[in-house]
């Protein structure tokens, strides 16, 4: 199995580690696997290499994922079977000469296709007419590896539809395994819990926001990220927010089992296995009627559905409406609700297809 990279301890992290030790014969191949991850994900005995090579591995993130599974050829030349996992990891599929191709896609890359003149106007001006050519070519090539597959996967209704739009390929839909098992209720804590990492999609600064407002409820900020440094000047050290930065699993599992609710109202969120790892634990999510979450979240059995592009104030209007006595009411219907994304069913899929 091939994914991009192994950079955070992240939902699309966790499903490959997942999918790679739970088919036999499989191993996970990288381009390289960071220090976010190191400090907070977990491998354990499963047999992972990074294919990128020793004069790639002091460039930046994306090239160096570029360039290895652009020009990687042992890894996979002879396989039986490859799965392809992420936006770059796909490119590879040119070097397999036998057995099944199968893509799993989380999201189509927005950068080269709807979202491409966002991230255009971000680079400098004098960068700008490079850069287009850049993604032209990547996109191309994107393209070219959707079409060398023999099946595409998409984790949600959401993406399979965003992919069928932007680039014209049917996928069939398989939803990312919850480690269901690995989350439980571990007592009752107090708190609110965000598990959205701190990157501006997320929308954690909202939930800050809303927690400034509301000194007397308190506020578990479960994640790191590049506005780790931002959030924390938001919060002004309020005693009611606490940030822990990146956590290994067990830690994690223990917050969400512990939380009166999760909170997650990223943006246009592809699936969202945050939400249903927090319905594992009986823990209501209040979430956002947007992409993803709509397949997962029930609004008043399993969580509240914000309206789309929330405000800080609704988020408190949601958070007053949660209380802990309503979120124990929830709890019978979140566990039986995350059942039905459990790892079992996710593998019984998987060996099938390949089978």
């Amino acid at each position: 199995m091939l994914h991009d990279y192994l950079q955070v301890n992240g939902g699309a992290e966790r499903l490959v580690i997942n999918l790679a030790r739970g088919l036999p014969g499989f191993g996970l191949g990288v381009s390289g696997i960071y220090q976010n991850f190191v400090s907070s994900g977990e491998l354990g005995e499963m047999h992972c290499q990074i294919t990128a090579g020793v004069l790639t591995r002091c460039l930046p993130r994306i090239p160096r994922a570029l360039i290895a599974f652009s020009l990687s050829k042992s890894l996979i030349r002879h396989a039986d079977c490859v799965i392809y996992s992420g936006i770059y990891a796909p490119l590879a599929v040119r070097h397999q000469l036998t057995g099944k191709r199968i893509y799993y896609c989380h999201t189509p890359p927005r950068f080269a296709f709807d979202r491409e003149e966002e991230y255009v106007d971000r680079s400098t001006p004098p960068f700008r007419p490079l850069l287009r050519v850049m993604i032209a070519q990547y996109r191309k090539a994107y393209l070219n590896a959707l079409k060398h597959m023999d099946l595409i996967i998409a984790n949600s209704n959401h993406v399979s539809k965003r992919l069928n739009d932007l680039t014209g390929m049917e996928s069939k839909v398989i939803y990312p395994p919850i480690l269901t098992k690995h989350f439980s209720h571990c007592g009752e804590g107090g708190y609110y819990l965000s598990v959205g990492r701190l990157e501006k999609p997320k929308r954690v600064d909202r939930i800050v926001r809303a927690f400034l407002s509301m000194p007397d409820c308190n506020l578990v900020v479960a994640s790191g990220g590049s506005e780790f440094d931002r959030l924390n000047r938001i919060a002004k050290g309020a005693a009611n927010i606490h940030f822990t930065n990146w956590i290994n699993d067990n830690d994690l599992a223990d917050l969400v089992g512990r939380a009166i609710a999760v909170i997650y109202i990223p943006s246009d969120e592809d699936f969202g296995m945050s939400a249903v790892e927090a319905m594992a634990a009986g823990r209501p999510v209040i979430g956002v009627a947007e992409g993803g979450l709509v397949e997962t979240i029930v609004d008043g059995q399993t969580g509240i559905m914000l309206a789309p592009n929330p405000s800080p104030a609704a988020i408190a209007s949601a958070v007053k409406q949660l209380t802990e006595e309503t979120a124990i009411q929830m709890r019978k219907s979140c566990i039986h609700r995350a059942g039905q994304f459990s790892t079992e069913q996710f593998l019984s899929s998987f060996k099938s297809i390949i089978e």
